[in-house]
């Protein structure tokens, strides 16, 4: 018996630590990311024009494979909506710039290093790609690899990963084979009866659609679209591959421009206000949100006439792995390493004309965006804000709800205390730095 009390006490020692409360900025990671921002470089430059070419490839599998996410539910049973990879890429002849977006859940690191592995041997001439996601909940699995990927995820399927890989290479030279010149224009759109907080009751919601546009000397014209509503409008017991609203939201404003790629914005304790959870609910939904698009006047911050195009990636460091079973106890780093992965974080920094672009390897809460926003336009910028940039870190909510039991702050807040005031500073010190690109 005392041998079996010591073994257990030594998997509990060897398997559990206690949360690290030192504030971030005591910690070396803070001062880590601080050097990096001082010393970032930027690529790109004005050339007083702008190029802009867009287009889109099928990658849905040629056989079922698992469905993401929720809990393991298996292969999909039918196709409900084709899978899609945009591609809309601008340049000015110094400097090329390809947004990527995936109707997938997110762009796990491994799936982005295969992505960028296979852009570079087909030669594709682009110089930066900025990744992002619908994060439907509908999706395809097989992208996201280590134990706790294989367990309810789909696991890494390696032929599925090729045909994404393919099919992004594909609409990468689609877009460029199109590019001609372009100008700029930009709209947001209150959308505040369709999203809700999903963390706090009566907390504050990101309300806005933010709409990008380029438009060529052909009068075609292509957007990317955030909204901070979740795509979780489906139920977990449905069983067809589908984008969920994002997919048909994207589809009915392309029926007055050629493309639309919707990236999830600040997603984090969000979700959709919508009445019931099949495929016609979807669709009503997606078709009233449209609806509020099309509707809404482009105002005083429509066309662009700034010709910048400016990039820049900044490397997050963060402190260790702190998943948690208690408010005070989480397992070892190692063991989260072993079962979720270690993967490094950033935030990638694009400006187009006077629109500056900040995307987070985290769920960062949308809670957040009134007042970075607010600080982007008394800076002369709009600001948009996407997340799933292949990095994945978990969520970033409200430091004060760390210690509640709920679902983002327990689950699935992977990197310890204060991140949300760490997150609150770097961005706004991104948009400080973008100002003056």
């Amino acid at each position: 018996m005392l041998y079996l009390a010591g073994f257990l006490l030594l998997v509990v020692l060897a398997t559990l630590t206690t949360v690290d409360w030192t504030p971030y900025r005591e910690k070396s990671y803070y001062k880590k990311t601080m050097a990096a921002l001082d010393s970032l470089s930027v690529q790109g430059a004005d050339q007083g024009f702008l190029l802009g070419g867009w287009a889109s490839a099928n990658m849905t599998p040629e056989e079922p494979v698992p469905l993401v996410a929720y809990r393991p539910r298996g292969n999909y049973e039918f196709v409900q909506d084709s899978s899609f990879v945009k591609a809309m890429v601008v340049g000015n002849g110094d400097f090329t710039l390809a947004f990527l977006n995936y109707e997938l859940l997110l762009v796990h690191p491994k799936l982005a290093t295969a992505l960028k592995k296979e852009i570079e041997a087909q030669e594709i001439p682009v110089d930066r790609v900025y990744f992002t996601a619908t994060h439907t909940h509908s999706g395809m699995g097989g992208t996201i690899p280590g134990p706790v990927g294989s367990l309810a995820l789909g696991g890494w399927n390696q032929p599925l990963v090729d045909r994404i890989a393919a099919g992004t290479v594909q609409a990468l030279r689609g877009a460029i084979t199109r590019m001609d010149t372009v100008r700029l224009s930009y709209k947001k759109s209150n959308a505040g009866n369709f999203v809700s907080n999903r963390l706090v009751a009566g907390d504050p919601v990101d309300p806005f659609i933010r709409q990008f546009s380029l438009e060529n000397t052909a009068g075609k014209r292509a957007s990317l679209v955030t909204f901070s509503a979740h795509a979780t409008c489906l139920s977990s017991r449905f069983m067809g591959l589908s984008g969920d609203y994002p997919f048909y939201f994207s589809k009915g404003l392309e029926a007055k421009q050629e493309l639309v790629l919707f990236a999830a914005g600040a997603v984090g304790s969000h979700r959709p206000t919508i009445p019931g959870n099949d495929i016609e609910n979807v669709r009503k939904y997606a078709a009233e949100l449209g609806t509020i698009v099309t509707e809404t006047p482009e105002g005083s911050s429509g066309e662009q006439t700034e010709t910048t195009l400016i990039a820049a990636k900044l490397p997050l460091y963060l402190r260790e792995p702190h998943y948690r079973i208690s408010n005070d106890w989480r397992i070892r780093p190692w063991l989260f390493d072993w079962a979720i992965g270690d993967y490094p974080a950033h935030f990638d920094l694009v400006k187009i004309g006077n629109t500056l672009f900040i995307s987070s390897s985290g769920e960062v809460s949308g809670v957040f965006y009134e007042s970075w926003e607010k600080k982007a336009a008394a800076l002369g910028m709009n600001l948009m804000i996407t997340t799933f940039n292949g990095g994945y870190i978990g969520y970033i909510t409200p430091d004060e709800y760390y210690k509640e039991s709920y679902y983002e702050v327990r689950d699935m807040n992977f990197y310890g205390p204060y991140n949300g005031a760490y997150f609150n500073e770097v961005i706004g010190k991104l948009i400080d730095l973008g100002a003056g690109l």
